[in-house]
């Protein structure tokens, strides 16, 4: 007789349905029974509480149907619809999600892939800033924003037309004078694409533009400290502000509101990523959006593709302009 402490086996399954331990095995992996023999076998499962161990079925078979992701953080409302949406994709493919917050630091990123490449996960997704990041050929690995190596696809936002995209109706809206804030690092990534790509707008459509970028580490008030040696008599040189973050332009409207400055009759802004007030209401600012659903989508599509060498280097998708309530749109009419 089987001890109560243990769990449950499927032998146990089979001798209280009174079944070949063959026909549990069918039922549990869908496979066609009598359906007689079926009902038995749910009904004897549900009595003994019998779990199956999906984990262990995977290592037999060389496949645990689980991925890792590595994301910076959970608190940025842009990481976290990825997740969302990265979670989703994946369990519509009956794939499990192993979430690995990195806080951006290098040794994290490093030690998470090493976990869970000793996990055997079948494949690894990863938003990393680890410019020395080594990722074992023998395991799938697809990149977000950032290119790693020749045999690890990337799958980003089309940055460069975002940023030319936000010059251009800047310009459309009636601005003259604009400037663009940044964070960023010397790390290449496709984020950096943002500040060409809204350089070459502002070229085209013969925008007059400044820049302040501030590195990673430097705090934010650098761009309240930019903006004041800009403002005369109360009124502000620029009349139009491109932030590389919705993160950034949430700053920028506080720094504003503090200047005096109405939003958008004397100064509009338009952001970056497309973040929502509470996920799903209205958009935090005017925004170039980036297509999330797309980008979870097209990395897991990547990763779980068998034949590696089909894979491309990079993805590019398109994003689009949303209206958010720092533009004064009737200018467009």
């Amino acid at each position: 007789m089987r001890k109560k402490s243990s769990a449950p086996t499927m032998k146990d399954v089979a001798a209280e349905a009174g079944v070949a331990l063959g026909t549990v095995s069918k039922v549990i992996n869908g496979q066609p029974v009598g359906e007689s023999y079926r009902l038995r076998v749910e009904a004897a499962i549900r009595k003994l509480d019998y779990r199956v161990n999906s984990y262990a079925q995977g290592l037999k078979a060389d496949r645990t149907y689980t991925v890792a992701l590595l994301i910076p953080n959970t608190w940025n409302p842009f990481f976290a619809a990825l997740i969302h949406e990265i979670h989703h994709a994946l369990s519509r493919r009956k794939y499990r999600m192993l979430l690995c917050c990195t806080e951006s630091d290098y040794a994290s990123e490093q030690d998470y892939i090493t976990m869970a490449q000793n996990n055997k996960v079948d494949g690894i997704i990863g938003l990393t800033y680890s410019p020395d990041l080594h990722v074992d050929k023998d395991i799938p690995f697809v990149s977000i924003d950032r290119s790693i190596g020749t045999h690890i696809p990337c799958v980003a936002s089309d940055n460069f037309m975002g940023g030319h995209m936000a010059a251009e109706k800047l310009a459309d809206l009636g601005c003259k004078n604009v400037a663009f804030l940044r964070t960023g690092s010397s790390l290449t990534n496709e984020p950096n694409k943002r500040k060409a790509g809204f350089e070459n707008g502002c070229l085209v459509r013969n925008l007059h533009y400044e820049s302040k970028i501030l590195h990673d580490d430097e705090p934010l008030d650098g761009f309240e400290e930019f903006l004041s040696t800009h403002l005369h008599g109360g009124r502000l040189d620029f009349d139009g502000l491109f932030c590389v973050t919705d993160r950034i332009a949430y700053e920028a409207l506080k720094i504003l509101k503090k200047f005096r400055i109405k939003v958008p009759d004397e100064v509009q802004v338009i952001g970056f990523d497309g973040i929502r007030i509470l996920g799903d209401a209205d958009y935090l600012c005017s925004t170039i959006v980036q297509p999330v659903q797309d980008i979870a989508e097209m990395s897991v599509q990547l990763l779980l593709q068998d034949n590696i060498t089909a894979k491309p280097p990079l993805v590019c998708l398109p994003v689009s302009y949303a209206y958010g309530g720092t533009t004064r749109e009737e200018l467009n009419i």
